[in-house]
């Protein structure tokens, strides 16, 4: 069963997250809109991973779930990208209270 659900705006095909603990956007329905995201991590007591700032400010405006972990990272390259999650995975996951990335 999933934990994590990984935005459309952060690489679909990254090793990190293709196991069970993980499901993306484009698996479920990319046409989403970020409420209809957050509404589908609720009802599934999900995390969402995102870069989208939308998500952190709906977390503050609301009780949990969904859990948010917010990616302030910009745009980067995908080798850049991967490295910053492979380092950031773990210390992320440990302050949602879930198993390590």
């Amino acid at each position: 069963m999933p934990t994590y659900l990984i935005d459309a705006n952060l690489p679909y095909r990254f090793s990190l997250w293709q196991g069970p603990q993980y499901v993306h956007v484009f698996d479920l329905n990319d046409s989403w809109t970020d409420l209809q995201i957050w509404d589908h991590a609720r009802r599934h007591n999900l995390t969402i991973v995102s870069k989208d700032a939308d998500f952190s400010a709906l977390a503050m405006a609301s009780d949990p779930p969904p859990r948010v972990v917010h990616l302030r990272i910009g745009n980067l390259k995908f080798r850049t990208c991967t490295g910053y999650c492979r380092l950031s995975g773990p210390k992320c996951s440990g302050s949602v209270g879930r198993t390590a990335w």
